[in-house]
C-alpha cells in the first residue's frame, strides 16, 4: 500500500504478464517467443545506460520478482526474465538475458537432468535472476534495443 502509483501499476502489470508468459511457455515454442530478439551463443559487450534507465530497470526487476512470489501458478526464472524483458523493451531500456546450464551437471556426462537458469542484465548489472547465476554456463544470450 505504500508503493507509489507507478510501482503499483507495474506490480499489477507484472502479475498479469507472469500469467500470460507462463501460458505462452506451456503452449508456444520458445523460438516464437524470442523471434524479435537478437540471439547470440555468448554474452555481448555491455553498453552504458543512463542512470535513470538503470534505476527503472532495477525497480522493474524487483517488482516482477515480488509479483512472482504471489502468483498461484509457478513463475520460474525464465518466465520472470521474459516479463522483465517485455517491460524493459516497452520502456526502450536495452538489455540482455542469458540461458545457462549448471556446470557440474553439464560436464559430468552421467545422464542426469540438466539444471537450467535464466537471468537478465542491463548495463552489466543483473536485474533479475542473480541468485546462483555464477554456477551456470551461458549457452544462449538474447538482447534487445541494440545492447
Amino acid at each position: 500500500f505504500r508503493l507509489d502509483s507507478w510501482k503499483k501499476r507495474t506490480l499489477i502489470a507484472a502479475w498479469f504478464l507472469l500469467g500470460w508468459k507462463r501460458i505462452a511457455m506451456l503452449t508456444t515454442d520458445f523460438k516464437r517467443q524470442v523471434k524479435d530478439l537478437k540471439h547470440s551463443k555468448e554474452p555481448l559487450d555491455y553498453c552504458e545506460v543512463p542512470v535513470m534507465q538503470l534505476h527503472t530497470a532495477v525497480s522493474v526487476g524487483h517488482l516482477v520478482a515480488v509479483a512472482a512470489r504471489y502468483t498461484p501458478w509457478k513463475s520460474p526464472c525464465l518466465t520472470q526474465v521474459l516479463v522483465v524483458q517485455h517491460l524493459l523493451a516497452r520502456r526502450h531500456i536495452p538489455g540482455q538475458f542469458h540461458l545457462g546450464v549448471k556446470k557440474s551437471d553439464f560436464e559430468s556426462g552421467d545422464g542426469d537432468a540438466l539444471a537450467a537458469h535464466a537471468w537478465l542484465d542491463v548495463g552489466g548489472e543483473i536485474i533479475n535472476g542473480a541468485a546462483g547465476h555464477e554456477s551456470f554456463t551461458v549457452v544462449s544470450t538474447f538482447s534487445w534495443n541494440d545492447v
